[in-house]
């Protein structure tokens, strides 16, 4: 068995190895035996997305969870937030998303929260993988007396909006506010319009009609052109694209251009400086972020961090440094004041509320930040050796960045959920960023591709 746990979670094409009945089976029994505890029989909230697939490994889990003495309680199609929030709220023991994001319906996936609403360490990935090594969990299974019994739980979507609602500040109002949604016909497709009709948005909704293969497609945060259209065309002050799992956003102003995560975090960092609740005065962010996100930090006087990408790597850094607010380009964004994961409708709350508070519309706002150009091209890839050692792509690297000098960067990085490359070039304009970054994919695709 190689290593199971990436960059979030376990992750691949469903109904083949590793997402498989027979993985998720051994994982629901490794996470209640790797949690077990002598006082009370082990908790497990089980939550997913809208993929087809999600049936066929929510009952593997159940099983695996019972067969080892838990008790798995099962949410149906919520959020990843959403799980993360249930799983804190009712002090289970963990949480389990079966989901794969943004990706394809073909694709699924299963990561883990602790009780606590936060991921589990890569430690506790590692002795959970161990466990599911050469049938160790066959060994360990309780008397037939002492296994666990599935429970449903039927209240989990307006205990997740009142909690959603209590992000959005008590003395602002939405009311009279038109909103266009875009729900990725994932799982946020029934909480986020009832969440922003109660606060009294005026909204019209799109790709809320989810059949198990239409998660993503063509739509989303991946996808924004329907919602910038819809946007235009119905006179909306906002529009917000949801992933499939619900815990990134990105936004689209009056005018239909799009918002990206970095200008978002921008807009909410500095309205909590204005409030005085930008603790320590620091915005954590990812080393993809947008140059012009540094120069714009440095403009409204907050100080900046780096992490690497990935939103647990963001979130550790956030701990570490006692940040608030931290996030990626990507549209992943961690309000710690009010979550301990990213959650995509919280920070759609909290930017409206800073564009209630400000008085001003979003393509205003979004002014703040110059944005660099920026070209990403994601290459497919057979194998993935470290950059450092596959001396043609260092040395195309290293020839444009010093064409480039201070006037940009390159990020040359693998994807930790698909066997693809992602070249990323930041540069002085359009056609040299994208001639750039075109030299670069192409070197790798000839060597790794």
């Amino acid at each position: 068995m190689g290593k199971l746990f990436g960059t979030d979670g376990v992750r691949g094409e469903a109904n083949r190895y590793p997402m498989n009945a027979e993985v998720a089976f051994a994982i629901g029994q490794a996470v209640v035996y790797l949690l077990k505890k002598e006082y009370h029989r082990t908790r497990i909230v089980i939550g997913k997305d809208t993929r087809i697939s999600g049936y066929m490994l929510e009952g593997a889990l159940e099983s695996g969870i019972a067969s080892m003495g838990g008790n798995p309680y099962l949410l149906g199609v919520l959020p990843t937030p959403g799980i993360a929030f249930i799983a804190q709220s009712m002090r289970a023991d963990a949480g389990i998303v079966i989901s794969a994001s943004h990706n394809p319906y073909q694709d699924n996936g299963i990561k883990i929260f602790s009780g606590s609403g936060f991921k589990l360490s890569d430690e506790q990935e590692e002795t959970i993988q161990d466990l599911m090594r050469g049938n160790k969990l066959n060994s360990l299974v309780p008397p037939v007396k002492d296994m666990g019994q599935a429970f449903r739980l039927e209240d989990v979507h307006g205990r997740y909006i009142v909690f959603l609602k209590n992000t959005f500040p008590r003395d602002l109002s939405m009311e009279g506010m038109k909103v266009v949604i875009d729900a990725a016909n994932g799982a946020t497709y029934k909480i986020a319009p009832d969440t922003f009709w109660e606060l009294g948005a005026d909204i019209e909704v799109i790709h809320n009609t989810p059949n198990g293969i239409n998660i993503n497609d063509r739509c989303g945060s991946q996808h924004t052109q329907d919602l910038r259209k819809r946007v235009v065309e119905s006179g909306a002050e906002i529009g917000l694209a949801f992933d499939g799992d619900g815990d990134r956003l990105i936004a689209v102003d009056e005018k239909g251009q799009e918002i990206t995560g970095d200008q978002i975090l921008l807009i909410c960092a500095k309205t909590l400086k204005e409030q005085n609740k930008l603790k320590n005065n620091l915005l954590v962010t990812t080393v993809m972020s947008n140059l012009g996100l540094r120069v714009a930090c440095k403009k409204y006087g907050f100080k900046y961090h780096t992490s690497q990408v990935g939103d647990r790597h963001v979130l550790e850094d956030m701990v570490r440094l006692d940040s608030v607010v931290g996030g990626e380009e990507s549209g992943h964004m961690i309000f710690l004041d009010h979550h301990t994961t990213g959650d995509g409708i919280v920070t759609a709350l909290q930017l409206i509320a800073a564009m209630v508070r400000s008085g001003k519309r979003l393509s205003e706002l979004a002014q703040m930040m110059d944005v660099y150009p920026q070209k990403l091209i994601n290459v497919d890839v057979k194998n993935k050796p470290i950059i450092s050692t596959v001396p043609q792509v260092m040395e195309i690297i290293g020839k444009i960045e010093k064409e480039l000098g201070d006037e940009g960067r390159v990020l040359v990085r693998y994807s930790g959920t698909q066997n693809m490359c992602r070249v990323m070039v930041e540069g002085p304009s359009d056609d040299i960023t994208e001639k750039y970054c075109q030299e670069i994919a192409d070197v790798v695709k000839n060597i790794l591709g």
